[in-house]
C-alpha cells in the first residue's frame, strides 16, 4: 500500500496522483489547482476524507434516479461533512463538495482562532488595573455618594 502524499513537497503534481482508494482522485483536484495550494495550507491530506455516492433528487430526470451523482465528502478529523447534489454529474459534485468542505475547514479554524484571540483578550481586560485617573473618578464618586446619605436627616426614637 502507497503511503499518503507529501502536499508540501515543491514538486508534487497532482496531475500524476494516482489513489488506490476511491477518496479523492486526481482529476477532481487537478481541475482546481487552488484546492490543493489550499489544502497544503491548511495541513489537510486527501487520505483524511471519506466520500459517499448516493443518488440524487429533484431535477435531472432519469440520470439522476439511476446513477449516484450525489457526493458526501468528510473530513475525518474535524467531523465536518458537505453533500452536494446541484448537478447531474457526479464528477462536478465532487470538485464543488471538496471546495466547499475546504472552505468550511478553513472557517471553522478562523472562528476558533477569533475566539481564542478574544478569550486571551478577555483575560488581559479583566486582569488590568484600572487606570489612575479612573479610580480617582470613582472615589470622587464613591465620596460624593457617602456625603449625601450623611446628611440624611436622622430618626428620633420617641
Amino acid at each position: 500500500m502507497d503511503s499518503a502524499p507529501n502536499l508540501d513537497d515543491p514538486n508534487f503534481n497532482l496531475r500524476t496522483l494516482n489513489f488506490n482508494r476511491s477518496d479523492l482522485r486526481s482529476s477532481v483536484l487537478s481541475s482546481y489547482p487552488d484546492s490543493a495550494s489550499r489544502m497544503r495550507r491548511l495541513g489537510v491530506r486527501p487520505d483524511e476524507f471519506d466520500e459517499v455516492f448516493s443518488r440524487s433528487s429533484g431535477p435531472g430526470g432519469q440520470h439522476v434516479n439511476k446513477v449516484s451523482t450525489a457526493v458526501t465528502l468528510i473530513h475525518r478529523p474535524s467531523g465536518i461533512s458537505v453533500t452536494v447534489q446541484e448537478t447531474r454529474s457526479q464528477y462536478r459534485n465532487r470538485q464543488m463538495a471538496l471546495n466547499r468542505l475546504i472552505a468550511l475547514i478553513e472557517e471553522t479554524r478562523k472562528q476558533k482562532a477569533a475566539e481564542r484571540r478574544s478569550t486571551t483578550e478577555r483575560e488581559r481586560r479583566r486582569n488590568s488595573k484600572r487606570p489612575h485617573a479612573l479610580r480617582r473618578e470613582i472615589r470622587k464618586s464613591k465620596e460624593h455618594r457617602a456625603e449625601i446619605k450623611q446628611t440624611r436627616a436622622k430618626i428620633s426614637p420617641e
